[in-house]
């Protein structure tokens, strides 16, 4: 029953903001380290941001730095992605992942996902 669950994602227009939502069912996903990936047809699946659970030590791809946030509630049970001035380009299914700890931003190096909320930008 241990699963990862988004949500938030949908139509916006370019320069518009979006806040994405991944809750952790179960206590091992609480202490887990989890970042966000998306995908865009045709494309592999990228990475786009990922914070640690010790130290809430962020990352990001360069692609979105500046423009996206990641963060966690206090209670550390839910993380989320902030996405500001959206781009055409920032159409892609969002995908939610987990790792027992951090050690890069590779898709081989995450063991746990959700199932993706679309996130479409018109342009």
């Amino acid at each position: 029953q241990v699963q990862l669950v988004e949500s938030g994602g949908g139509l916006v227009r370019a320069g518009g903001s979006l806040r994405l939502s991944c809750a952790a069912s179960g206590r091992t996903f609480t202490t887990f380290d989890k970042g966000w990936f998306r995908q865009a047809p045709g494309k592999e699946r990228e990475f786009v941001a990922a914070i640690t659970w010790q130290d809430d030590k962020t990352y990001y791809a360069d692609s979105v730095k500046g423009r996206f946030t990641i963060s966690r509630d206090n209670d550390k049970s839910a993380v989320y992605l902030q996405m500001n001035s959206l781009k055409p380009e920032d159409t892609a299914v969002y995908y939610c992942a987990a790792v027992r700890f951090y050690s890069g931003s590779s898709r081989q190096n995450w063991d746990y996902w959700g199932q993706g909320t679309q996130v479409t930008v018109s342009s």
